[in-house]
């Protein structure tokens, strides 16, 4: 079965991880998982991951320093975080900081599912965007070239 996409789960928790990274697998994704946000960084590669689910509250490097530094290594990664303590404060700084969603704990794998799907398809869309920009951008500098050009042409065959 072909991967839909290559995540890392980060929680602190082993059957958060476990039931996480089974859920996922399940759907066809590639799955790796870290026990905290120091073993999340040693795992990290720039361009490796398409998605980062991570816990809020750990020990060492807690989500929101984690997202910080994947951030610095890698802008295009879908971040979501994930807490069991949640509050407006740390939601609005998760998502100032990058993340494309906020999970609270409990949650409905349902739920998980549909924000990833969500995610990615924002993700499909902004980098369709940006391929069609460039589009854009080459037809406007190519078309005063090709009138350039057909006027140099013009004038060599009369």
């Amino acid at each position: 079965m072909k991967k839909i996409g290559r995540v890392m789960v980060v929680d602190d928790e082993e059957n958060i991880r476990e039931v996480l990274s089974n859920y996922l697998e399940s759907l066809g994704y590639e799955v790796l998982t870290a026990t905290d946000g120091q073993n999340a960084l040693d795992k990290f590669e720039a361009g490796s991951f398409d998605l980062i689910v991570s816990d809020l509250l750990m020990p060492a490097i807690d989500g929101l320093e984690l997202l910080k530094q994947i951030r610095e290594k890698d802008k295009d990664v879908i971040f979501l975080m994930i807490t069991g303590y949640p509050s407006i404060e740390t939601a609005v700084e998760a998502i100032k900081k990058g993340a494309y969603d906020y999970i609270t704990k409990p949650f409905h794998m349902e739920d998980v599912k549909l924000r990833i799907e969500r995610s990615f398809e924002k993700k499909n869309l902004r980098d369709r965007l940006s391929t069609i920009q460039g589009f854009m951008w080459a037809l406007l500098f190519s078309i005063p070239l090709w009138l350039i050009l057909g006027i140099i042409l013009a004038g060599i065959l009369r």
